[in-house]
């Protein structure tokens, strides 16, 4: 898989899905999963299913699809079906491309 670098990135979207609270707090539990959903079944290398990400924001299932679609989007998430279950995990090398977008750009 090629590294994101700035170029590729859609900036602006970036900024739009960091823009709202309950995604970047979504984000930081991503960031260590065995830590904030070690009741998980299936191997955390899978990434979090969705349906533990519902459960601990407390959020309808509707309205963290929609969050997990923005980051998604946004290039900030990936997705992994294995089954009926679909699991995410954080693209850090995108997260990496867009710190370093900031920090040369700004």
């Amino acid at each position: 898989m090629k590294k994101p670098t700035i170029a590729s990135i859609d900036i602006d979207a970036i900024h739009k899905a960091l823009a709202n609270p309950v995604r970047r707090e979504i984000l930081g539990w991503l960031k260590d999963p065995e830590v904030n959903f070690p009741e998980q079944e299936h191997p955390l290398d899978f990434g979090v299913c969705c349906g533990q990400i519902d459960k601990r924001s407390g959020l309808s299932q509707s309205t963290v699809s929609a969050h997990l679609a923005t980051l998604q989007a946004a290039g900030l998430i990936t997705p992994r079906r294995v089954g009926q279950w679909i699991f995410f995990k954080r693209n850090e090398e995108t997260i990496q491309a867009f710190l370093h977008a900031m920090h040369d750009d700004l």
